[in-house]
């Protein structure tokens, strides 16, 4: 019996996809749970696997193509052994050095994941001379980039190559023949006046998407205070090897502006509620998204409960959140939901910017890169670490007032981190 090859249900919110590449090509036998192609969606990137075992028949869909949940994407036809004769009547020998290449194929598909390999193709890096960092020393993304700029400890030496000329991979396989040729060789010289058109990934489109229409849809406006991080500065030095040592994470600054957010959703809860209708829909828990860079494009996942969760594991999770991202392997129900979203433009080394809201939420807070700047401290002027913050929020169901008081709380909060434990 043929079955076929659908776009899975991966939630309600996704409705369709992109064909980002087929890891098998028509006429190769499958195993029953064998990854047969790759998808982008607009949140996550996942394979699909076969229904059953037997032979690619046919693949309906290319990849680059949009396609719906639901929709045909190729046919598996159970395979027959008479069939098998009959197409095959004597078996060719493999030469060893494709069925070598073969296996270390099959081999990098199983421990690498699919922006890994996808990297490997782009930087022309054999991923099996990569060292994984994932689970179980699964490569990831970030291995892969790392490998291919040179990085330290993330290769692993190859066998000696005889003399004479190098074999030929078998088709399909990511082994390569030609030597890494650094990022960088690849770069536009001084004086080039090409162009590049470059599709939008699902997830680029859709986020460019969301942006204008949080633009166009809500009354959008920002408010800004300085927060003066002293107090959590010097608290960390105290404690950042005993937490580490406890915990094994840093403590960083994210956990206590977590917390400082909740003590002001707290004291004006509509900052951590959504429009439906005519009505506000008030939310008494926290789910907190905390924005996230990765190369295919910002993620936004969530710390559920997070006013029931410590420093510990809400650091515990927002390195996690930041490791899953770039390799990929974020779930829908991580990014699902959420009350209230806070982004670090400080990272990257914004000192100020204006943060377009999370829809349905109407409430987002903006970090900033710390830095050194003079303030009057008791009628002297004294240098201390300084932090722009920024909020925007949906001014229909928002009051200026509220806006202004929530940035000045969260600032108490933070400038006096002892109130945290008591808030």
């Amino acid at each position: 019996m043929p079955a076929n090859i659908v776009v899975p249900e991966v939630g309600e919110s996704i409705v369709d996809a992109r064909v980002a590449k087929w890891l098998r090509r028509e006429g190769e036998v499958v195993a029953v749970g064998d990854p047969l192609v790759e998808l982008e969606t607009d949140k996550i990137d996942l394979e699909v696997s076969a229904p059953q075992g037997g032979v690619l028949t046919r693949i309906d869909r290319k990849d680059g193509e949009d396609v719906k949940v639901g929709e045909v994407l190729g046919v598996i036809e159970e395979a027959s052994a008479s069939a098998g004769q009959a197409a095959s009547p004597t078996p060719t020998p493999v030469p060893a050095t494709e069925a070598t290449a073969a296996d270390k194929t099959a081999a990098d598909k199983t421990r690498s994941s699919p922006t890994a390999r996808r990297a490997a193709q782009e930087h022309d890096v054999d991923l099996s001379r990569v060292r994984g960092s994932g689970d179980a020393g699964r490569v990831m993304r970030r291995d892969v980039e790392e490998a291919a700029t040179g990085g330290n400890g993330r290769t692993t030496e190859a066998p000696a190559a005889p003399a004479t000329s190098a074999p030929t991979p078998a088709p399909g396989s990511s082994a390569k023949a030609r030597p890494i040729a650094p990022i960088a060789e690849a770069r536009p010289t001084p004086g080039d006046r090409s162009e590049e058109r470059v599709r939008m990934s699902k997830r680029r489109a859709t986020i460019a998407k969301r942006l204008v229409e949080a633009q166009s849809t809500a009354a959008m406006l920002t408010t800004f205070n300085e927060v003066d991080m002293s107090a959590v500065m010097a608290l960390r030095e105290r404690h950042k090897q005993s937490f580490k040592d406890r915990h094994g994470v840093s403590l960083g600054i994210a956990s206590f502006f977590v917390k400082a957010s909740i003590g002001a959703l707290r004291a004006f809860p509509r900052l951590n509620a959504e429009i439906q209708g005519d009505e506000m829909v008030l939310k008494h828990y926290f789910d907190i998204g905390v924005a996230v860079g990765a190369s295919e494009g910002l993620v936004v996942p969530i710390i559920r409960d997070a006013d029931r969760l410590s420093f510990a594991q809400i650091e515990q999770q927002i390195r996690e959140f930041a490791k899953r991202a770039e390799d990929g392997s974020l779930s829908l129900a991580d990014l699902r939901g959420g009350t209230f979203t806070i982004t670090n433009g400080g990272v990257f080394g914004s000192l100020l910017s204006t943060p377009i809201l999370n829809p349905p939420q109407v409430g987002i807070f903006g970090l900033h890169a710390i830095q050194p700047r003079p303030i009057a401290v008791n009628g002297q002027v004294i240098v201390h670490p300084m932090m722009y913050v920024a909020l925007t929020y949906d001014h229909r169901i928002v009051d200026g007032a509220e806006a202004v008081q929530f940035l000045v709380r969260v600032k108490q909060l933070v400038e006096d981190p002892g109130a945290l434990l008591l808030d």
